[in-house]
């Protein structure tokens, strides 16, 4: 998708926008992207999505200069996901979202200085060993009269609220994230996400390397959906550059992407049943996930993590036995899926412990971005594949599961059922591979021409998509991501608010959420 984007002035842009949400329906705010286009000026793009017509547009809006600050009207009162996104900008740029009901930093710690994503930030040297300082008040940022910036202090906790840490360090969390949670008594009343232990820059690190060398960082990511985070990397580059595929390419890349899809999804199953205390389930899975990775292993030459695709195709042909493998490997997981249901999925333990627990509508689900299963477990048809097909998506037949009850236990349900259809998919390429080559050559040092463009894939958990802003180098200008698990962070409090504390285990771990994907 090559952005046309739409422009609005600071002082038009609330009112356009609001236009854009109720009046034209574009009810799903896909991602916004922060930027610095040089010269000290700010802003950023907000890409947007009609669930109705499927219709995706652009909005771009520069930062508004008031003495040292910028800022721009936020969003949050239109759209729920706008809340972490926004606290994204603010982190890395330092725009203040006026209306924000908390302009925190997000990943950086609390005393850090500066903005580092600025083209003009200067790193100093050394690292703090102190502990970050905890705060327990939030800034809201609005205008006076006279149009200059008033900074409101609103407390995060009351008196009498009591506080739990569920992390940074806790097997339910599936890496470092500390979700601080007020209680009243074992109800949860609100959570507050801190994010960023294992920041690693990663979109910053973009601007000084080559498009191949950014492909490095894919696997980096979350390995679990390794393969469709480089898919969508290497096509915004492809898209960029004009390059068409073979059906060849095409073809092996869709069957990757849904090997890559049953081994997450057999994780997935697995260490849910572990975190609700079924290790029995865990170990099916892991037992079966085993084949899974032998099966990629034989081509990509990487077990765990896979960096096979490269600009213009594919690091290597596939192996001599990945066609017979691979059609033993989906004879052999079929009736396995009956196997993981008898012992967990419809076991009356897990019903009383999964049904009702965690309840998002649709309309929920847009609100804050919870694509991906989740999503389609709460009846939003947002499958990608389906939605904008890419590759062979659109020359096989499979069915766009969805479910209607939106609870944990339709989203362990959605798991089992996407794993078929990737079997089904899988089944109708493997034998009907085209000939041709792997890889078509690409110029020594790539630079993509000038423009922006954003491309989106289908990954384990939701939609993983790769803004790109080129100015005609060798590098990117400004590379961002759009990771699967932030919009699902930022929904545990809504998703969890009125319920018991120990329900936040299971519909936690049940959201799938990959840390680094985050913590980019």
């Amino acid at each position: 998708m090559k952005l046309n984007n739409i422009e609005y002035s600071f002082s038009e842009f609330a009112a356009e926008m609001a236009k854009l949400r109720n009046e034209k329906h574009f009810d799903y705010l896909v991602t916004i992207i922060g930027e610095d286009f040089g010269e000290g000026n700010l802003g950023c793009i907000y890409i947007m999505e009609n669930t109705d017509t499927h219709e995706r547009i652009s909005v771009k809006t520069m930062a508004e200069k008031k003495g040292e600050d910028y800022v721009i009207y936020t969003v949050t009162n239109l759209w729920k996901t706008a809340d972490l996104l926004e606290r994204e900008v603010f982190d890395f740029y330092g725009i203040k979202f006026l209306g924000h009901p908390d302009m925190r930093r997000l990943f950086l710690r609390n005393d850090f200085e500066g903005y580092p994503f600025r083209k003009d930030f200067q790193a100093k040297d050394g690292y703090s060993l102190e502990d970050d300082k905890e705060v327990d008040c939030t800034s809201q940022y609005s205008l006076d009269a006279e149009g200059n910036i008033v900074e409101k202090k609103v407390p995060l906790f009351k008196e009498d609220d009591f506080v739990i840490n569920i992390g940074p360090q806790h097997p339910s969390t599936h890496g470092v994230l500390r979700l601080e949670t007020i209680l009243d008594g074992e109800t949860v009343k609100k959570i507050y996400p801190h994010l960023g232990y294992i920041h690693r820059g990663i979109e910053k690190m973009f601007e000084e390397m080559t498009y191949p060398q950014t492909l490095a960082m894919t696997d980096r990511l979350n390995y679990l959906s390794a393969m469709m985070n480089r898919h969508a990397i290497c096509g915004v580059i492809e898209e960029a550059l004009g390059i068409e595929l073979n059906d060849r390419i095409k073809t092996i890349r869709t069957i990757m992407d849904e090997l890559q899809r049953i081994d997450g999804h057999l994780l997935f199953l697995g260490c849910y049943a572990q975190d609700l205390g079924a290790l029995t389930a865990f170990l099916y899975c892991m037992r079966d996930r085993e084949y899974v990775l032998n099966a990629m292993e034989e081509t990509t030459g990487g077990r765990l993590i896979q960096n096979y695709y490269r600009i213009g195709g594919l690091q290597a042909d596939i192996d001599e036995n990945f066609q017979e493998n691979v059609k033993k490997l989906c004879a052999y997981l079929k009736p396995k899926l009956d196997e993981y249901m008898n012992v967990f999925g419809e076991n009356v333990i897990t019903h009383q412990r999964l049904e009702g627990v965690g309840v998002f509508t649709k309309e929920q689900c847009i609100d804050y971005g919870v694509s991906g299963s989740n999503g389609r477990a709460s009846n939003w048809a947002n499958d990608l594949r389906k939605n904008y097909p890419y590759d062979m998506y659109d020359k096989v037949e499979w069915d766009q599961v969805v479910l209607e009850n939106g609870d944990a236990q339709e989203r362990y349900y959605m798991r089992i059922k996407e794993i078929e259809q990737s079997i089904k998919i899988i089944e109708q390429l493997i034998d009907n591979i085209p000939e041709g080559e792997y890889y078509i050559k690409q110029k020594p040092i790539i630079k993509c021409p000038e423009g922006q463009w954003y491309y989106a894939v289908e990954g384990t958990s939701g939609e993983f998509g790769v803004y790109l802003d080129s100015r005609g180098d060798k590098s990117p200008f400004r590379m961002k991501l759009r990771p699967m698990a932030l919009s699902l962070v930022g929904a545990l409090d809504e998703m969890l608010r009125g319920t018991k504390v120990a329900d936040l285990i299971a519909v936690g771990a049940g959201l799938d959420y990959i840390i680094p994907d985050i913590d980019r």
